[in-house]
């Protein structure tokens, strides 16, 4: 059974900076896109950014573009998102999966951006 394990977030500033990492155990997941989700109170989970299984293509969110880079390290089965100039509309539980999301969602990791 895979196992995604989101850590990284936190409280920041606004127009602080975060790295969020997602661990995959039980299984391999370098063949498969992976993206990070984002989930505010009271709002739907959305996307926010996605690599292929390479990491030679990436694609975000126009909420984010700019401001948060996706990566990945195969060898590490892990997964990475550095989020610079970050706003409090960025406050959220994000998460991993592959994209589509085939895997179970794991608990995410909080951040919480102070204006």
């Amino acid at each position: 059974q895979v196992q995604l394990v989101e850590s990284g977030g936190g409280l920041v500033q606004a127009g602080g900076s975060l790295r969020l990492s997602c661990a995959a155990s039980g299984r391999t997941f370098s063949s498969y896109t992976l993206g990070w989700f984002r989930q505010a109170p009271g709002k739907e989970r959305e996307f926010v950014a996605a690599i292929s299984w390479s990491g030679g293509s990436t694609t975000t969110a126009d909420s984010v573009k700019g401001r948060f880079t996706i990566s990945r390290d195969n060898a590490k089965n892990t997964l990475y998102l550095q989020m610079n100039s970050l706003k409090p509309e960025d406050t959220a539980v994000y998460h991993c999966n592959t994209r589509p999301a085939r895997m179970t969602w794991g608990q995410g990791t909080q951040v919480t951006v102070s204006s």
